[in-house]
């Protein structure tokens, strides 16, 4: 069994590199971004591709149509942290014969694997009656996705989509005619609600999900 990895992590996809190698899996190649993953796709014609759920160029689930569209027949397995029911919908709606969570232990890896090799289509446990709905023609309402902005003042939802723009606070600051330091609370007080640590992931975060400035 040849198998391809695309993931944005370089760390993980050594270290599973390593794994299947010695539970005696072929990975015929690795890529660490979508665009990379799909090249080498045409170019290695694998058994199966790995696909991260979670990467900043294109997610798995664009991967995954691209593939389908670029005519490949063999089967794609996601592998994410997150037991999302909405991301095993997209998935299998796309054309997934897997869904697989990193936290599973490796020999189970390599079971779902050949089952997947097999002509099979396996999903995480926890997820396993939502893929019987599916398969019955009975697929669950999907949650929808929540907004990651939704606790974002308008005043911290303009700043935000300024400095996707890459603008500086000072260029923030006089564009709307307030202080620097009344934009740097600002800031602040976007990572807290976000939950992250710099305006860099803010900005990421921004462009993913599409935010504008409307000014």
């Amino acid at each position: 069994m040849k198998v391809l990895l695309i993931d944005d992590h370089t760390l993980f996809r050594a270290g599973l590199q390593g794994l299947l190698e010695r539970l005696g899996i072929e990975v015929i190649a690795s890529a660490g971004s979508g665009e990379e993953g799909i090249n080498q796709v045409t170019q290695y014609q694998p058994d199966i591709v790995l696909l991260d759920m979670r990467m900043p160029d294109i997610n798995g689930i664009g991967v995954l149509k691209r593939l389908r569209e670029n005519g490949a027949k063999m089967p794609i397995a996601i592998l994410t942290t997150v037991d999302d029911e909405n991301d095993l919908i997209d998935a299998l709606q796309c054309g997934a014969q897997g869904f697989l969570l990193k936290g599973m232990q490796p020999d189970e890896l390599v079971s779902a694997l050949q089952e997947i090799h097999a002509g099979k289509t396996v999903v995480a446990p926890d997820l396993t009656p939502v893929l019987a709905k599916i398969v019955q023609g009975q697929a669950p309402e999907r949650n929808p996705e929540p907004d990651p902005f939704a606790d974002l003042t308008p005043r911290e939802n303009e700043i935000l989509s300024l400095l996707a723009e890459g603008q500086s606070n000072k260029v923030i600051a006089r564009n709307l005619d307030i202080s620097d330091g009344t934009v740097k609370l600002h800031v602040k007080a976007i990572l807290r609600k976000l939950d992250i640590h710099s305006r860099v992931e803010a900005a990421v975060m921004a462009v993913q999900h599409g935010l504008k400035n409307n000014a």
